[in-house]
């Protein structure tokens, strides 16, 4: 791509490095077949290659975006699913990360809109705070009809209100370490995080009896939470840097102290985030040094175990449809660990069509985007569905959430299976007969 950039411009390393990144993209257009707002809208603007013409015209005449300009990059869900498909290796990430900062310093948002981003930044990387809002969901849920029907915010106020959880599961208070059952092969440190914690603790507790039963101490460092990603992605960077900076402090006494094997993500959202800590603080001469220790040792659960040789003494005969969540195949780039799990644990697994798609689901993209988090949810349960799986399984919580609310056979997390394969308890939903007649 032909930039027009002056001297003074370039002599900027940030201008400078995007420069490059712009130049790479040769407008092959290969992107349009992936990505999941140009596949359900066919408009140009709602595609990477019409974002990565904007992202230029915006860098090159230094103008603040508009409403015209906001409305295509809000649209982008960064499920980088362009970044697998483009042949010129263009680092569309960067480029969208940029515009959300530009946006949200730059541009005037809407009184509502801009709390209502407020709110979910204040609310959901914090597990009290999020509890606590869930617990108030149960009073606005009969409200949810009439408050669809205001102009602009209703649907969003809808959308949080229809994926709240009737209930939460009880609080898992148990702070480890947990220490494995035989002999001790490793160590490593879990993340608690935020919403995932609230929702759904028996993906974590699952995950630490894997591991215990490999042979893997695991430990919850004090001092850790939210990754930061919720914060990144709506460009509220420094509120982002600041969860990412109490990880990292929280990580390094761990590993300066009894040392850590990795760091396990059961979050694939978050995994994805954290993995991209050494970018995110390449400019922080105090943990630029530190943070790429820790990406360098984050890991999804299910690349870390596939090297564990696990036994599965209790082989579940059940069709698993596996949904191979974006931050994993498109962000992380591991494709097919999960998938060789699951067959190792008796399951018959099934691909879904159009894979590559995104559920929808995107960090909170199924709130601030709700008609178009819903075209691709149903979209992809459509998919899934057509498979008659006994079970869906998944690597983020997100997608679990988004998926679950409509699809027919119950959703699991991949370690909560695999648990399930060694003797554990069954995730919610799963029966050994299996759902498929459901399909």
């Amino acid at each position: 791509m032909q930039t027009h950039f002056s001297a003074e411009q370039l002599a900027d390393p940030h201008v400078a490095s995007l420069e490059k990144i712009l130049r790479s993209c040769v407008h092959c257009g290969f992107c349009t077949a992936t990505c999941p707002t140009y596949v359900v809208g066919r408009d140009e603007r709602d595609s990477p290659r019409g974002r990565i013409y904007l992202i230029k015209e915006l860098l090159e005449t230094g103008r603040a975006p508009d409403a015209h300009d906001v409305e295509p990059l809000d649209h982008c869900l960064s499920c980088l699913s362009c970044m697998t498909t483009c042949p010129s290796g263009v680092d569309y990430r960067r480029l969208i990360d940029h515009a959300r900062l530009e946006v949200e310093t730059r541009y005037a948002r809407d009184p509502l809109d801009r709390a209502l981003r407020s709110l979910l930044v204040w609310l959901l990387p914090h597990r009290g705070r999020f509890r606590a809002a869930i617990g108030l969901a149960k009073l606005g849920r009969p409200f949810a009809p009439l408050l669809a029907r205001l102009p602009e915010i209703g649907p969003r106020l809808e959308a949080m209100l229809r994926l709240a959880p009737a209930r939460l599961p009880a609080r898992d208070g148990r702070p480890g370490p947990f220490k494995a059952a035989g002999p001790k092969r490793g160590r490593v440190a879990l993340l608690t995080g935020c919403a995932q914690s609230v929702l759904a603790p028996e993906i974590n507790a699952a995950a630490i009896r894997v591991l215990n039963r490999a042979g893997i101490d695991a430990v919850l460092p004090k001092g850790e939470g939210c990754c930061g990603s919720l914060a990144h992605h709506m460009g509220r960077e420094e509120a982002a840097l600041a969860s990412a900076r109490a990880n990292i402090d929280a990580w390094m006494r761990e590993i300066d102290g009894e040392g850590l094997d990795a760091i396990l993500v059961t979050a694939s959202g978050c995994g994805a985030t954290i993995k991209d800590y050494g970018a995110m603080l390449a400019d922080d001469p105090a943990y630029a040094q530190k943070a790429a220790r820790v990406a360098a040792l984050a890991k999804d659960p299910s690349e870390y175990l596939l090297d564990l040789d696990l036994a599965f003494p209790a082989p579940r005969r059940l069709r698993a449809a596996y949904h191979s969540a974006c931050s994993l195949q498109h962000g992380m780039k591991i494709l097919d660990a999960p998938k060789k799990l699951l067959a190792a644990a008796g399951f018959t697994v099934l691909t879904p069509a159009e894979a590559h798609l995104c559920c929808g689901s995107a960090g909170v993209y199924n709130i601030l985007q709700p008609r178009i988090a819903g075209e691709l949810r149903d979209r992809k349960v459509r998919n899934l569905q057509r498979l008659r799986p006994d079970v869906i399984a998944a690597g983020n919580i997100g997608c679990l959430t988004q998926i679950g609310s409509t699809a027919q056979a119950p959703v699991a997390h991949l370690v909560e299976l695999l648990d399930w394969a060694q003797g554990g308890p069954a995730p919610a939903g799963v029966t050994e007969q299996g759902q498929s007649a459901l399909g």
